[in-house]
């Protein structure tokens, strides 16, 4: 599922990054790297922070809907 619909306070781990390939690397550069832990801080306007790698990253809603969690 997209790390957009786990919900705030949710986690999981990144299974694969979809887009084009430039997006995707842009993603690994932010610490979404496929076998990270990762969760959901919080949603704000459709935005989500999220835990990576002991730090806090926000990323869009569309950028979100990339990143595929377990």
């Amino acid at each position: 599922m997209p790390l957009s619909l786990l919900g705030s306070g949710g986690s999981g781990k990144v299974l694969a990054l979809r887009g084009r390939e430039e997006t995707c690397r842009y993603l690994e550069n932010l610490g979404f790297v496929p076998g990270t832990d990762v969760s959901v801080i919080s949603e704000i306007g459709g935005n989500v922070i999220a835990g990576v790698r002991g730090a806090r990253v926000a990323v869009s809603r569309s950028m979100a809907n990339k990143i595929f969690v377990r």
